[in-house]
């Protein structure tokens, strides 16, 4: 399967705190890294180690960060692509407490209205079997061509609330629809509305208590969480919609395909990395394996 990821890609410092500040004193923090990081960057480079073909485009900055952005890239079983924002390279400053929750800060913002290549996007679009598009401002125009297309679109709407406006576009365009119940109230009712107005599947994550997943014909698939030792939350979500890509490229069904993003999402979380570094479709299906070989 061909895989088109479109946005979502930045360079971030990462600080690990016990707690997060209470206080305008110093504090000092646990550990300390600078990383890529963003949604499209963690779902490239696990539907890459996971044997995926797939093409990344982001913008990116003519800076030392972009620079090792591509670096990283050039490392990876991914194609990388990019159109140059004036404003530099996205970067965030991510704090992180013991219990894996973050506080992100924008310190460099991409430009929203940018000078895009979208003839070779559209070109993507439109040859790839699966298009995962992140909502970011420059790719909404994709959107369209996927519809011409008839080529699947994947979203991830992450901690969407069910009202903000910024999403509606991609929540519309979804064929393959996931998103946090961390920042919905009725996830449940949302879910039933989308399936109700023609998207192909919902899934939810729902952190320590697992997954939901609704189908088209109305089925509802739910799946408890697996015990991995945290080390880093970044880049769980992502890792999960890949792990779920991968196995719907396998023909697996839904109860499949929660599972093994169920895994995915584990195993980034015992990594300081947004995949996992000895992730593969060998490692995923030992895990698996263990995981849920008794319930085979």
């Amino acid at each position: 399967m061909d895989v088109f990821v479109a946005g979502g890609c930045s360079y971030n410092a990462m600080v690990y705190l016990d707690e997060f500040p209470r206080e305008t004193e110093t504090h000092s923090a646990r550990n300390f890294q600078e990383t890529v990081g963003s949604t499209g960057a963690g779902k490239t480079l696990n539907l890459g180690r996971l044997g995926m073909d797939v093409t990344f485009h982001a913008t990116i900055g003519q800076d030392r960060y972009g620079e090792i952005i591509e670096e990283t890239f050039a490392a990876e079983p991914a194609t990388f692509l990019h159109d140059v924002d004036p404003n530099g390279t996205e970067r965030h400053v991510n704090l992180m407490n013991a219990d894996g929750e973050r506080i992100s800060i924008f310190v460099v913002e991409s430009t929203p209205d940018l000078d895009i290549d979208y003839d070779r996007l559209d070109d993507l679009v439109e040859t790839s079997d699966a298009f995962v598009v992140n909502p970011v401002d420059y790719t909404r125009p994709l959107l369209a061509t996927a519809e011409r297309a008839d080529t699947p679109v994947w979203c991830d709407v992450h901690d969407y609330d069910g009202e903000d406006p910024h999403f509606e576009a991609f929540v519309e365009a979804a064929d393959y629809l996931f998103l946090s119940e961390e920042g919905i109230d009725d996830a449940r009712g949302f879910m039933r509305e989308q399936v109700d107005a023609g998207t192909e599947l919902v899934v939810c994550t729902r952190g320590a208590d697992g997954s939901t997943a609704l189908t088209s014909d109305g089925t509802w698939v739910e799946l408890p969480a697996e015990p991995f030792e945290m080390v880093d939350t970044n880049g769980a979500g992502d890792a999960y919609v890949s792990g779920f890509l991968y196995g719907h490229a396998q023909g697996e069904d839904v109860e499949t395909c929660l599972r093994l993003g169920t895994l995915a999402g584990g195993l980034a979380v015992e990594s300081w990395e947004l995949a996992h570094p000895d992730l593969s479709a060998d490692r995923l299906a030992i895990e698996y394996e263990r995981h849920y070989g008794d319930a085979e």
